[in-house]
């Protein structure tokens, strides 16, 4: 399956009206992503992402292919879920991969427009909307995309954010 997702920052600003917008969430969760350095690849390089995922009581092992366009987070994602977190935590070192960052974010889950539309609270970069599909492999991502961009402009959103919440706190910590 292709991960179709367009972020885009909220300022400070609009996010009460976003949330009036979106109305009750399905969902609040809590999120920590611990992400890995490969022992023999530099990811930030191939533009990919291992982490071990926390959130409402359950835990997955994700990994994420390079993008696949420019403008998009489209890309190839695998999700294992884990019954035992820390055997999944002990595999992953036990084969060379290296803790990196842990990425904590408060999201709220909605759907809009056949979309999943979360709204992300990431301590200390503030606040984004993603607005995100599941796509068989193949699929037409130009049409998601344009779908996903008017629904961002109807809610007053025009900028987007390419980069992942790890690549930003990165760059933060430079």
């Amino acid at each position: 399956m292709i991960e179709f997702e367009v972020k885009a920052p909220v300022p400070p600003e609009r996010v009460d009206a976003l949330r009036a917008m979106l109305g009750p969430p399905r969902r609040v969760e809590e999120h920590e992503d611990a992400y890995y350095a490969h022992p023999c690849r530099d990811f930030a390089a191939t533009d990919e992402a291992l982490r071990l995922s926390r959130r409402g009581g359950r835990a997955d092992l994700t990994y994420k292919g390079p993008r696949l366009d420019a403008r998009t987070k489209a890309r190839r994602e695998i999700v294992l879920p884990v019954a035992d977190e820390r055997a999944a935590q002990a595999l992953v070192e036990a084969l060379g991969f290296r803790p990196s960052l842990v990425v904590r974010k408060r999201r709220s889950l909605h759907e809009a427009q056949g979309f999943e539309v979360a709204l992300d609270e990431v301590p200390p970069l503030g606040h984004f909307v993603e607005v995100e599909r599941q796509l068989p492999e193949g699929s037409d991502r130009a049409a998601a995309e344009r779908e996903a961009m008017a629904l961002l402009a109807s809610w007053g959103l025009v900028h987007t954010e390419r980069r992942s919440y790890l690549e930003m706190l990165l760059e933060a910590r430079q």
